[in-house]
């Protein structure tokens, strides 16, 4: 129970009340704040940030600052590097209404965010052949990196979409592995065959990498976004010794496409990821910190903030 002391309390010439010495508010890091089971009017010191901050009841804002809004963003981490196998997509993660997340799941919640506060961006790389992608986060939404690439007779790996089965020769099978749920799928199952020795495609976002045959097979869907105003398709998985390509995975010959979390196809880099934030106009205006690469647009009364490359903060004002 909180406990008021005092030295005196004396009569004061008007209906004001009035406090001789400075008030000294509870002092907490972020990080004791954020586990804190805060209240709407809950008021505490900020020692990292040096702010007096206020809870709404949703979220923490600095005193004086903008009142706090909401956001949507699309969070999709980097694609694994193929091998044999086609590799995974990088994680993918949005709220924005009407859409989905990856893995077959449904918009994530709506998120509240509060002025001249510090919120950390992770943009992560793609994977090199043979290698798993890079996480990508933004305010504690982190997306996995997308699966490597199987190896020959090998089974797949497990990232934000999971690699197909590498290729087996003439007989038995090696299973793609899973994607992280709400992120992304499984890769295909390789079934062994006289040839072309390459495995599996790729788990995507949005569907299963297909399964291995002797021609080799599609990387996995990925699922599309309108976050931007248009609407564009993301995180497919990577395929293997075909010329297509599904929603910027690559193939034999090509890497997947730069910021679209794409996995690799056989023996191709993933596609880096990307972090895009939407905002009404009207409510904040942004600031990116050193070591994030992005560029900014307006669509309609809203803003678009694409996220590219790096690591840092931003906030808003």
């Amino acid at each position: 129970m909180s406990t008021l002391e005092t030295n005196a309390i004396g009569k004061y010439s008007t209906n004001n009340v009035s406090i001789d010495d400075a008030l000294n508010l509870k002092s907490y890091t972020t990080a004791q704040r954020n586990a804190l089971t805060s209240v709407a009017g809950d008021m505490i010191y900020n020692s990292d940030d040096s702010k007096v901050q206020v809870h709404n009841g949703s979220a923490w804002g600095n005193l004086g600052a903008i009142d706090p809004f909401s956001v949507e963003y699309l969070v999709i981490a980097g694609g694994g590097g193929g091998n044999n196998s086609g590799a995974g997509a990088g994680g993918y993660r949005s709220n924005v209404s009407g859409e989905n997340s990856g893995g077959g799941a449904s918009a994530e919640t709506s998120m509240t965010l509060g002025g001249d506060i510090n919120y950390t961006i992770t943009v992560g790389a793609g994977g090199g052949g043979g290698i798993t992608g890079s996480d990508s986060q933004f305010q504690g939404v982190v997306s996995y990196g997308g699966g490597k690439g199987a190896s020959t007779f090998s089974e797949g790996h497990i990232g934000g979409s999971g690699s197909g089965g590498g290729h087996v020769g003439g007989g038995g099978t090696r299973d793609g592995m899973f994607g992280v749920p709400n992120q992304g799928h499984k890769g295909g199952q390789k079934t062994g065959d006289a040839g072309p020795f390459v495995g599996a495609g790729g788990g995507g976002a949005g569907a299963v990498g297909a399964n291995g045959t002797g021609s080799g097979s599609l990387g996995g869907a990925g699922v599309s976004s309108s976050i931007t105003g248009s609407s564009v398709a993301r995180a497919g998985g990577g395929s293997t010794y075909t010329a297509a390509v599904v929603d910027g995975g690559g193939n034999g010959s090509n890497n997947g496409t730069a910021n679209t979390g794409g996995g690799g196809g056989n023996g191709r880099s993933g596609g880096s990821g990307v972090v895009i934030l939407r905002y009404a106009t009207a409510d904040a205006t942004i600031s990116v910190g050193a070591g994030l690469t992005s560029s900014s647009a307006t669509d309609g009364s809203d803003t678009v903030v694409t996220f590219t490359a790096g690591t840092g903060t931003v906030s808003f004002a």
